[in-house]
């Protein structure tokens, strides 16, 4: 130990394993005991043990790390004991950021693999190891990678459980060298059903809601279902499978981080938790036995595309609030049109989700129309209003004035930086004049400060335009603000259905409905600039040389909202005294 881990006396523990295989096996209750007997030996009293079960080091965003991290800060221990630093992370860099961390907090990190680093060359060498620690990471899953394409190409099964229909056989040894790879066993009992299930939808027309309806009848329940019923999207995925006719395949999907996820929760395990699906031309395809004929697979397919094009839910009716409206049971409600659209309903879908079980939520069905136009006519009034345009005139005119402030006081500070750059620029001349130096050192010397204080004067110019702008000179009357409301209203109304419905989706974010009320959230987007425009402008002749300040309707300025003042050439030309 070196000096400053001998005075060291409270330490927190900190332990991570990457997968829940590695848990299961208590790898990480070896680190805890590996932790404890090195701070009994050293003399440190543990004060509070941080675990991450089944955390990837590969990222930083751990809930145990974070509160080790957040009580570092609060000076509950002086010290830090972790079994090896790429328990910390398998990459240096987010090595060296927690340690840096640790140690800005005055917490000294202690590992029982190496010891604390004494001098420069410790460090280096510390930093040296956790790169090979890095790379020997990818170079294990690079390995594993080519391990299992090898077996694929082998003819071997890589599945974690076979498909319904199905059993998987392990591989297994038959004597000294022979090895029969793992592979895929029909199961006669499910291989039966799947027969059945294939020749309802191919030969009896079956839809699939019809296939679970009859299934549930029968009794016969899928392989793993809470509910103990068949799901449409399980029978789906069944459907289109072809390894039901001896193709399974490896490798048609790889993994990647979701654009727009599900979940929202800060600690994830993954952070690749989606899927993309690759071309069929690149997976590998492993031959297994069939269980039907390829021309039979081929009819249900076929049947399945004509059973979606029939469907009478693929007939569009025109759903305001679709996707945005929720029951008070916190499911989604969903368009439904009965008598071919003659009347059209938000209705929970718990009824669907519950198939072919009964419905949990037995909340009555909300009118369509009267619901989008009752949210469509308050929506409309919230973007039409002229107190909501007072108020963010009044919050942008306050945002105006302090930013006015700002350029004031960074007026000021150029002005101090011009100055200091001119008695420099004094101060060479002087020194060139003494003798000290020829007039081509002086150039190179003063060359730089001109250009500095150029490049400052233009800053300066342009602070003081800023600050000289009134704000209350752009604002609009009362009256004006009336008219604009009235246009804006009468627009709003005579908006088609696709722009409306771009609106909903933009303003609001859910609606909770019941038949007795509508609780709307959501929030109407503000622009960050401001765009003059005018409608009507009076066309005149203009004297020579005189300047008129007019808005352009097709220009977005910041949120200064500066004017353009050009010479108006309303009347063709240019002016006579240009230039």
């Amino acid at each position: 130990m070196n000096e400053t881990s001998k005075n060291i006396r409270l330490i927190a523990i900190y332990a991570r394993v990457s997968t829940s295989h590695q848990e299961d096996e208590g790898t990480i209750q070896n680190q805890i005991d590996s932790l404890n007997e090195h701070a009994k030996t050293n003399g440190y009293t543990i004060v509070k043990e941080y675990r991450d079960d089944g955390w990837s080091g590969d990222t930083l965003v751990r809930p145990a790390l974070d509160e080790l991290r957040n009580d570092a800060k609060g000076k509950l221990w002086e010290g830090v004991l972790i079994y090896d630093p790429d328990r910390l992370s398998r990459r240096y860099s987010y090595q060296e950021l927690v340690m840096d961390e640790l140690r800005e907090a005055g917490v000294e990190v202690l590992f029982v693999t190496i010891s604390a680093p004494k001098n420069s060359e410790d460090k280096i060498l510390q930093g040296v190891r956790g790169l090979f620690a890095e790379y020997e990471r990818t170079k294990i899953s690079e390995r594993f990678r080519l391990g299992k394409l090898r077996k694929v190409k082998e003819g071997h099964v890589l599945t974690t459980e076979a498909p319904y229909g199905y059993r998987y056989i392990p591989n297994k040894r038959t004597g000294t060298h022979d090895k029969i790879h793992g592979y895929y066993g029909i199961d006669e009992n499910e291989a039966r059903v799947v027969r059945m299930i294939f020749g309802w939808v191919a030969d009896e027309k079956y839809t699939m809601r019809s296939v679970v309806r009859k299934l549930q009848e029968l009794g016969i329940k899928p392989r793993k279902s809470k509910r103990g019923v068949w799901s449409t999207s399980t029978l789906s995925t069944m459907l289109k499978h072809k390894v039901y006719i001896g193709q399974s395949h490896w490798g048609s999907t790889y993994a990647v981080v979701p654009k727009n996820p599900t979940s929202t929760q800060k600690y994830r395990k993954q952070k690749k938790s989606s899927r993309k699906i690759r071309p069929e031309e690149e997976w590998y395809m492993i031959p297994v036995p069939a269980i039907i004929d390829e021309a039979l697979f081929n009819r249900v397919r076929a049947q399945l595309e004509t059973n979606f094009a029939m469907c009478e839910r693929n007939k569009k009716n025109e759903y305001l609030l679709a996707g945005k409206i929720h029951c008070s049971c916190g499911r989604r409600r969903g368009g439904e049109g009965p008598q071919k659209g003659k009347h059209l309903y938000y209705r929970c879908n718990d009824r669907v989700c519950s198939f072919p079980l009964p419905p949990t939520c037995h909340e009555k069905g909300i009118n369509a129309r009267i619901a989008d136009k009752l949210v469509w006519k308050k929506v409309a009034e919230l973007m039409s209003s002229p107190e909501l345009m007072r108020k963010q005139i009044e919050r942008w005119v306050n945002s105006r004035k302090m930013a006015t402030h700002s350029s004031a006081d960074n007026l000021a500070v150029l002005e101090k930086e011009v100055a200091k750059l001119k008695a420099q620029e004094d101060r060479y001349s002087k020194a060139y004049g003494a003798g000290v130096f020829n007039v081509e050192q002086l150039k190179e010397y003063v060359t730089p400060l001109r250009e500095q204080l150029a490049e400052l004067e233009v800053r300066m110019v342009k602070s003081r335009e800023e600050s000289r702008e009134q704000v209350a000179d752009f604002l609009p009357e009362s009256a004006s603000i009336e008219r604009f409301a009235q246009v804006a209203r009468d627009k709003l109304q005579n908006l088609s259905f696709a722009i409306r419905r771009a609106i909903i989706t933009n303003v609001v974010e859910k609606i909770v409905a019941t038949p007795q009320l509508l609780t709307v959230h959501g929030y109407i987007p503000i622009k960050s600039h401001v765009e003059f425009f005018t409608n009507d402008r009076n066309r005149r002749v203009a004297k020579c040389g005189e300047v008129h300040a007019f808005q352009r309707a097709d220009k977005k300025v910041g949120a200064g909202g500066k004017l353009s003042f050009l010479y108006d050439r309303s009347v063709g030309g240019d002016c006579p005294c240009a230039g």
